[in-house]
């Protein structure tokens, strides 16, 4: 029997981070906590909606703008974890080659409030496109499915 592996602790091909948060990276950062200031006040995410696209009666036009809207947020889903592992690689190798300077290490370091600001306006807009692609009862309907899941 092979033991399983826990890709919370092996190493990744960067080796500051794990390969579980690596991959995470490539795939890039979830979307749930990212939205749920939105989601809270009632501003649904598009593959949720889109998931209820049957039961929501959605127009066709409207599935076009809400798989539009999903695919650019994946887009950037993906970019940015892009931008996050290659940033990380950076700092890992300046730390290991030691070429570094306090200067650069305030600009790499602050690279990742920017990328995770850039994605959460990402995920913000995306809830906010959604919400006005749909009609009021389409919303009020959402909900109700949404809760009874």
């Amino acid at each position: 029997m092979l033991a399983q592996t826990d890709s919370s602790n092996t190493p990744s091909v960067i080796k500051t981070l794990s390969l579980k948060q690596y991959t995470d990276y490539q795939n890039g950062p979830a979307l749930t906590e990212m939205a749920l200031v939105a989601t809270l006040n009632r501003f649904p995410l598009p593959d949720d909606v889109l998931k209820f696209k049957k039961e929501l009666k959605l127009l066709p036009v409207q599935v076009t703008r809400i798989t539009e809207i999903s695919k650019y947020l994946q887009l950037k889903k993906t970019e940015i974890g892009q931008s996050v592992l290659r940033n990380e690689k950076k700092l890992n190798e300046m730390f290991s080659t030691k070429k570094l300077d306090e200067g650069s290490i305030a600009f790499y370091g602050n690279r990742y409030g920017l990328y995770e600001g850039e994605y959460r306006t990402s995920v913000l807009t995306a809830c906010y496109n959604t919400y006005n692609s749909l009609t009021q009862p389409q919303l009020t309907r959402f909900w109700q499915l949404k809760n009874q899941k």
